[in-house]
């Protein structure tokens, strides 16, 4: 096995002028040990910080809470004064020669973006181990990953896109980054995991898969030719010169868990392990695997659409403050609307497939009253804060930038082709963005992709624009739709789980529509219906419900789950009152609760005459 770490670069810089060396040092204890050798300090005494928050995911996180017993020391072994500034800067008594900075990380936090160590594995992003040294982020850096000594590291490798410089046959060893900024968009996987190798349009690309996992049931061929095909339908999309040499995705499986990372030249990941193709399943394509494709899909796209094609704002902040731009409709809104559409093109789903996967993505935005009080651009903007802290009345008061974004970017795209007769489409835009931008470095200032829209398409887009994106209107999908021959409709639920697409004619014409509530209930260990999130102006909030609360019984009766609930309702009918039981903390309340319709929230597509050839999605 042949690991991306093991294979040694041309250093950037024979001498470089930071030094980090990370230990495995305890993994029962969650602590990496760092010792970072700065060359040459500032004589007036050396500031370090460590960032709040981590590219890609805009939340301030305070990554040095983690850090532990920080000192410093000169290159003669003489202690240093270390003297806090503020949460997340040091400065360093001064020196006249070179300082050692010696720490640990506590690292237990199992996600794509922070660090985690224990005796199954280790992973780690830069933004939560190394510290910066202010004055010196352009520094060439070098760094060295050693092997932990507990029996168990003994099989260890080490998997990262890290530029090796000399490693042993496991991959520890010496690396080193052009910078700062170019250090942390490496992260690093240790352990002893599962993995496979593929190559598209000539270029070796790896996953590596870490968790429990019984990989022997595990449809490797499949997947190998399904991450074959998204990868070499996204590079053929924007063509060469490709950015990448070389691609590592780093998936950590476990029970229940979903999400990304992107970065550079490589991607970490975590799925549920049901979302794994397993020899003999029913069906080539189940819903979880598609999920899996998806993300994947959605983070090899950022290789071009976020980490080089990027906002101004976002080139080498200092990653101590929020930055803010409106412009992540677009890197994010966009990436989310070809993550789906590139598993058509790469012929994973057909057309109707796709349409129907599309139909409940698009679902998840018309279902939330939220749009109308909040545009996508404002949503870009205070993604600081309403968007990745969402309380519980977030269905009422924001709009997602991901789907949403998502639908501005269909409808942009159906706008482009249909006014330039087939001639122009969101393709094109991309890859002027990518010509323009991408390649040659240049950041995008605010409001600029709207006019590189207008410029590439030859469409005066200011009423789009005005209307989707800094309005709150819906899009007019269904006169978009008609011009390619498919039908747009919105259609009320015809159960509880109904999350849209298109239904059996048929059967809902015999059964009537389910009544709801207007809440979204989640079961608990005590029987009862817990209420996560509630919707305006429907029957739940008018009945005085609040989330937090546990439904209990409704007339009388017992409500201890999804199933009982449906069953229950669907013996009642619109207008009816019923006596609603329910706790608040450790008081039981009721009130009257009177039954309501569901609203047409529900997206259906179809083609209209599925006969003919396909008009859309387009190639």
């Amino acid at each position: 096995m042949t690991l991306f770490a093991s294979q040694p670069q041309p250093a950037f810089t024979p001498s470089p002028a930071l030094h980090y060396r990370l230990q495995l040092a305890h993994p029962h204890a969650h602590l990496f040990e760092v010792t970072l050798r700065v060359e040459l300090p500032d004589p007036t005494g050396q500031v370090l910080s460590l960032p709040k928050w981590i590219p890609g995911s805009y939340l301030l996180r305070d990554f040095a809470k983690h850090v532990v017993g920080l000192r410093a020391q000169t290159e003669q072994g003489q202690p240093l004064t270390v003297t806090p500034l503020d949460t997340a800067h040091w400065q360093v008594e001064p020196a006249a020669t070179a300082i050692e900075i010696c720490y640990q990380v506590y690292a237990w936090d199992l996600s794509v973006r922070g660090a985690h160590f224990d005796q199954t594995h280790a992973f780690f992003n830069g933004t939560s181990v190394f510290l910066a040294v202010e004055g010196q982020r352009e520094q060439p850096v070098e760094v060295v990953i050693e092997k932990g000594s507990a029996p168990f590291q003994t099989d260890w490798q080490v998997a990262t896109t890290l530029p090796a410089v000399e490693t042993d046959d496991q991959g520890f060893g010496r690396f080193q980054a052009k910078d700062y900024w170019d250090l942390i968009e490496y992260p690093v996987e240790i352990g002893s995991f599962e993995w496979l190798e593929f190559e598209a349009c000539g270029i070796v690309h790896q996953a590596v898969f870490t968790g429990r996992i019984e990989w022997e049931r595990v449809d490797t061929e499949q997947l190998r030719a399904d991450l074959t095909r998204i990868c070499e339908t996204e590079l053929s999309l924007f063509g060469a010169p490709y950015p990448i040499q070389r691609y590592l995705f780093q998936v950590m499986v476990t029970a229940n868990d979903y999400g990304g990372l992107e970065h550079l030249d490589s991607t970490a990941l975590m799925i549920s392990r049901d979302d794994l193709p397993y020899l003999g399943r029913e069906t080539t394509y189940p819903d979880g695997y598609l999920n899996f494709l998806e993300l994947c899909s959605h983070e090899y796209f950022h290789t071009w659409n976020v980490k080089r094609i990027q906002p101004e704002v976002y080139q080498r902040p200092n990653l101590t403050e929020p930055v803010y731009t409106r412009q992540l409709w677009w890197f994010e809104g966009i990436t989310s609307f070809y993550d789906l559409n590139i598993l058509w093109r790469a012929g994973i789903l057909t057309a109707s497939a796709y349409l129907a996967r599309l139909s409940k993505e698009m679902t998840k935005v018309y279902r939330l009253p939220g749009r109308f009080e909040q545009s996508v651009a404002e949503s870009s903007r205070l993604t600081w804060t309403k968007f990745y802290q969402q309380d519980e009345n977030a269905p009422n008061a924001i709009v997602n930038y991901y789907t949403k974004g998502a639908l501005i970017a269909l409808g942009l795209d159906l706008t482009l082709r249909h006014k330039t007769q087939g001639k122009i489409s969101l393709d094109d835009v991309l890859k002027t963005l990518w010509q323009d931008y991408g390649r040659t470095g240049r950041g995008l200032k605010e409001d600029e992709i709207e006019q590189v829209c207008e410029r590439v398409s030859g469409v005066d887009l200011t009423d789009f624009f005005a209307r989707y994106l800094d309005g709150q209107e819906d899009l007019p999908f269904d006169t978009l739709f008609a011009e390619f021959g498919i039908a747009f409709s919105l259609r009320a639920a015809t159960h509880l789980k109904d999350m849209g697409g298109p239904v059996d004619e048929a059967k809902q014409t015999q059964s009537p529509a389910p009544l709801i509530l207007g809440v979204n209930l989640v079961p608990t260990e005590h029987q009862t219906l817990k209420v996560r999130h509630i919707w305006n102006r429907q029957a739940a909030v008018e009945a005085g419900l609040a989330p937090g609360d546990e439904l209990i019984a409704l007339n009388g009766f017992k409500m201890d789950s999804l199933a009982t609930l449906e069953r229950f309702l669907s013996r009642h009918q619109a207008n009816e009152t019923l006596r609603c039981h329910y706790f608040r903390r450790d008081e039981l309340m009721s009130s009257d609760l009177t039954l309501q319709t569901p609203p047409n929230d529900r997206v259906s597509l179809c083609y209209v005459s599925p006969e003919e050839p396909v008009q859309w999605p387009m190639m």
